[in-house]
């Protein structure tokens, strides 16, 4: 069973997020401290999995040559600065299709827990949105973590409006590693 599991939305989380869409990878740009951020998740024994809505695809804005060259892309970055993404998962669905896998619904991360078998009860969910949030809370993920970076802040708002609480709030990806690694949440050789 994969233990340490932390799910990551991708635009907003890892990446400058676009109202236009990251359609290529020329668009496509690393925010301050992510790559980092990563590395410290892969030397703490933590499992990085991306789970990302990319409607893009179904609107037909972008196509899916498009998206894998940016994952690709994405990776080979996270690779050469000590991180690993072990996993990404997308729903290229627009939100009228009414698909299982387009978050808030957890179907991204139950295809990753069929897959991986992964203990979902232990895993924590790191998103920019509202529906990152609703998403860890319907997959039953142990925590919720909100960045104010991309929509976060706004994203505090609805959530407020809405009465769900993220088990934290944190300015970026890194500030969220932080407080994952510090509730003790990796394997951490105590010596």
């Amino acid at each position: 069973m994969l233990e340490n599991v932390v799910f990551l939305d991708r635009d907003g989380v890892i990446n400058e997020d676009s109202s236009d869409y990251i359609k290529n990878w020329k668009e496509f740009r690393f925010l301050p401290g992510s790559l980092e951020a990563l590395k410290q998740l892969h030397s703490n024994d933590c499992t990085a999995i991306v789970i990302t809505n990319q409607s893009m695809i179904g609107r037909k804005i972008s196509g899916l040559e498009n998206l894998k060259e940016i994952h690709r892309n994405m990776n080979d970055a996270v690779k050469r600065h000590g991180g690993i993404i072990s996993d990404i998962f997308f729903c290229t669905h627009r939100p009228d299709e009414s698909c299982d896998c387009r978050k808030p619904k957890p179907g991204l991360i139950l295809q990753a827990q069929k897959k991986y078998d992964i203990d979902l009860s232990s895993a924590c969910m790191v998103g920019d949105s509202a529906k990152d949030i609703e998403c860890a809370l319907n997959a039953g993920l142990r925590y919720a973590v909100l960045v104010r970076t991309g929509n976060g802040k706004l994203s505090e708002l609805t959530l407020t409006e809405k009465k769900i609480i993220p088990d934290y709030v944190a300015e970026d990806l890194m500030g969220a590693v932080d407080w994952i690694l510090d509730t003790g949440y990796s394997i951490r050789d105590t010596g």
